[in-house]
Parts: structure tokens; C-alpha cells; sequence
């Protein structure tokens, strides 16, 4: 059964309510669904009911295609100047002695070590330290695109360009143009966490407002460049927190057009002073994917990471909104398994991640990171799987 069906079956069902009802047909009819409706989906939306309908925004999107890259992350340190409450991946600077800092150096022979390798992605993200400023990334940037220039190089949150841009008393314009003139592609989603201030203060006091990251976000939009987002979900924030989230970045996505994909991150509770907190379940993870792509009208995509929810959530995730369980990996973050995610050494080969969507019945598409197809692996069998059987046809003679 198709979504269109799926969708027309839903709406035939008597049993459902006026309200499920009423979204249901905007959903069909390609309508926004305004901020009481979001709360509600939470609120009284089942998990079949938003999977249908997520189902359906996605496959009208996006069909079967379900789309991978081929990446590896630089985490230049895990120490930082920030408390935040939920991390279980940064050390206070104070406790230096259990963390690393990388080079500039160290930095640059990582990505050499991929040089015969067909990656296209180095991501860069980690903690917030001050000898980690302007002149070291801007540097660092340039180094690798020297380097190796078709690289996309997809580095630093707001919490990290705030800092930075602070230090060197620039604004947010200025610093970002910097930042693409040394060789910036594009910007990961991470730092949202929660836009709402009192909860954002509860977790993550300090560092930059929500409203800032929107600021750095939109001063980057409109160089013409792209970014992801974020948010930081299951933890002490409520259904409200949520949508007021998805709200802000639906809207000035509304202003800009610069964002690429929203990836909802699960609060894990290991190792952070927020271990009190019970994690969400499945039936809740997928709920908030599927709400996310319904409220998210205006995001091309919505991405699971594979390696922070399981491989087998992360398959279970493209029936409810999902069309990207992002990239390769390669073992080379650390930041989803000190946070107790659920591969503690993440790594996959291009074949174990066509595989893997292909075991549900998607179509299995390597792209770059602004979303260019590389290779539709959907009719490609690898070497160790078992060839098509061919049949041998009586010749008809005319």
C-alpha cells in the first residue's frame, strides 16, 4: 500500500476525531499546520496515525529514496569552557588531563589519512577552547582545502562561532564571511539543543541563546550557504518547547531557504549530570521524527543518525518521515558513544549502509553533502551477493 493510499485509508476510518481529521486533510492538501496543531500531534497524535501521515510528506518528497554520504568527523577536542548539563562528551578545562587537543598539524594528517579514500565529507565539531580561535580555523579551513579543494568542509556550530567571534570583538556577519572565504561549505545543526530560555538555562547555561544561533545561522544563509539543524529532545523541555523550536526554525527557514536537513538528537543519559533523567522510547523517537516532518513543512529533509538511535531504529525511522540516516562514520566521532549511544564504535562501510536500507525496502542514494546524487546504489549488487538468475529463452525463428 502506498502513502496516497495509506492517507485516503486513514481519512475513511469513522473512528477518527475532527481534529485528527482536520490535519490529516491539510497534510493531504499540502497546507501548514499551525502551533496548536503540532502540540496536539504530540499530545493525542498515536504513533500509526503521525507515521502515516509523516509517511506520506516523505514519500511525496522523496519516494523510496533514502540517502547516505560517505564522511568522516575531526573532533578537535572534548574539552570546553561550557557546563552544559546533558553532555557527556566534554571536560571542563580544569580536568585537562583527561581530555585531547589536537594540532592544527594532527588536524590535517586525519584528513590526509583519506586521501586515496572516495570520502566527501570532513565534519568538524568539539569543544570550546580559547586557543581555538579565528586564526586557527580560518587556517585550519584553508589547510585543507589546499589540501585536497573538492573536501566539503562542514564545520562548528553557533556555540563555537559565538565564542570565537566574541573573542576576536567581530559580529556575526563579518565572521562568517571570513569563515567562507577561508574555505567554509557549510554549517552543521548542532548547539539548538532548546531554543526556550528557561530550559536552554537549565541545560546549557552560558554558552549562546537560541536566538543567536538563529542569528549566526541566518547571517550564513544569506552569503548563499547552507546548514543543518538540531534539536535536543526527551529530556526536562515539554511538547510545547518542541514545537516552540520547530516554529523558530520553520520560520526563518520561511526568511531564508538556507537550511538543508533537520536531524532530531535523543537525550542519552550516561555519563552527564542529567543521569536522573529516564531516556525516551522508540514509540517516542519515532513519534517526534514523525512530527517533525509534518511541522518542518519547509526542510527538504529530515536525517536519523543511525549511530546514535541503532541501526534497526534508524531502519524503522524511514517509514516515519525519514530520508537520511547520514554517513559512513568510519569510527572517527566520539562524541554518540560517550554519550552511551548505541554503537560504541561507529563505522560503516558503503555496502553495509546500502544494505541496510535496502533491507526496507528503500532505494539506497550516495549523495554529496548539499544533496547532489553521487551513486544510485538501488540496482547495484556488490561482489559477494548473490547475482540475478538468468534464464535461458527459446530463440524464435521468424
Amino acid at each position: 500500500m502506498n502513502s496516497t493510499h495509506q492517507i485516503h485509508t486513514l481519512l475513511a476510518d469513522s473512528r477518527l476525531s475532527k481534529k485528527h481529521r482536520q490535519i490529516a486533510e491539510k497534510v493531504l492538501n499540502e497546507e501548514r499546520i499551525s502551533f496548536e496543531e503540532g502540540v496536539f500531534l504530540f499530545e493525542e497524535g498515536e504513533l500509526a496515525y503521525v507515521g502515516v501521515l509523516a509517511n506520506y510528506v516523505r514519500e511525496k518528497r522523496h519516494g523510496n529514496k533514502t540517502y547516505f554520504n560517505r564522511n568522516f568527523h575531526i573532533e578537535p577536542t572534548n574539552l570546553c569552557v561550557y557546563d552544559c548539563k546533558f553532555c557527556s562528551y566534554s571536560v571542563l578545562i580544569k580536568d585537562r588531563s583527561d581530555g585531547w587537543e589536537y594540532t592544527m598539524d594532527e588536524m590535517l594528517n586525519i584528513v590526509k589519512s583519506y586521501d586515496n579514500q572516495p570520502v566527501t565529507e570532513a565534519h568538524i565539531v568539539g569543544g570550546v577552547l580559547p586557543q581555538y580561535n579565528l586564526e586557527f580555523y580560518t587556517n585550519l579551513f584553508a589547510s585543507i582545502k589546499a589540501h585536497r579543494p573538492e573536501l566539503h568542509v562542514k564545520a562548528l556550530t553557533p556555540v563555537e562561532y559565538h565564542y570565537i567571534f566574541k573573542k576576536a570583538k567581530i559580529d556575526y556577519a563579518t565572521g562568517m564571511q571570513l569563515m567562507k572565504n577561508a574555505g567554509l561549505d557549510s554549517m552543521p545543526g548542532g548547539g539548538a539543543e532548546i531554543f526556550d530560555p528557561e530550559i536552554r538555562n537549565q541545560i546549557a547555561k552560558d554558552k549562546c541563546t537560541g536566538e543567536q544561533w538563529l542569528q549566526i545561522h541566518e547571517e550564513w544563509h544569506k552569503l548563499g550557504m547552507r546548514s543543518n539543524a538540531t534539536m535536543l529532545y526527551g529530556h526536562i523541555e515539554n511538547y510545547k518547547h518542541r514545537i516552540d523550536h520547530l516554529d523558530q526554525l520553520r520560520a526563518l527557514q520561511d526568511k531564508t531557504g538556507g537550511f538543508q536537513t533537520f536531524i532530531p538528537l535523543k537525550f542519552r543519559n550516561k555519563e552527564n549530570q542529567m543521569a536522573h533523567v529516564p531516556e525516551s522510547s522508540v514509540i517516542e523517537d519515532l513519534r517526534n521524527y514523525a512530527i517533525s516532518r509534518i511541522y518542518l513543512d519547509n526542510f527538504d529533509h529530515i536525517k536519523a543518525y543511525w549511530a546514535m538511535i541503532s541501526r534497526n531504529t534508524a531502519q524503522l525511522s524511514l517509514n516515519f518521515g525519514v530520508d537520511d540516516i547520514d554517513g559512513t562514520l568510519d569510527d572517527t566521532t566520539k562524541i554518540y558513544s560517550m554519550a552511551g549511544a548505541e554503537e560504541q564504535h561507529p563505522a560503516m562501510s558503503t555496502k553495509d549502509l546500502v544494505k541496510l536500507i535496502k533491507a526496507v525496502g528503500r532505494e539506497p542514494i550516495e549523495r554529496d553533502t548539499l544533496y547532489n546524487v553521487i551513486t544510485d546504489y538501488t540496482n547495484v549488487a556488490f561482489d559477494d551477493e548473490p547475482k540475478p538468475k538468468y534464464y535461458a529463452l527459446p530463440v524464435v525463428n521468424n
